[in-house]
């Protein structure tokens, strides 16, 4: 059963920008699209790319490998809606970002 846990702070998180973090063996990338902050899986699945080093222009990060474009809110690939990543729920309590594992 999956649970919220803390993944950042608020303020670790620019808008517009993308962290990496690590929360039980998994790498997630997440970004603060306008306030709003998304979860999602961190390696493109193109070639494994880290997305969460990718740039983000409003909810769209492009993979910094070869360019693959992603929503990052519902984890679907741009060019194929077929093709999605995974994606976390989240939710914020007071100053943390907590995202569900």
């Amino acid at each position: 059963m999956s649970e919220f846990k803390k993944a950042l702070a608020k303020s670790e998180l620019e808008l517009g920008k993308g962290k990496v973090v690590e929360m039980d063996g998994n790498q997630i990338a997440v970004f603060n699209v306008d306030g709003q902050f998304c979860a999602v899986d961190n390696t493109c699945p193109h070639r494994g790319g880290p997305l969460g080093e990718g740039e983000l222009s409003g909810k769209t990060v492009t993979c910094p490998l070869h360019g693959w474009e992603f929503d990052v809110c519902s984890g679907a690939y741009m060019h194929d809606p077929n093709e999605k990543l995974k994606i976390y729920e989240v939710k914020t309590e007071g100053e943390d970002v907590l995202v569900s594992i």
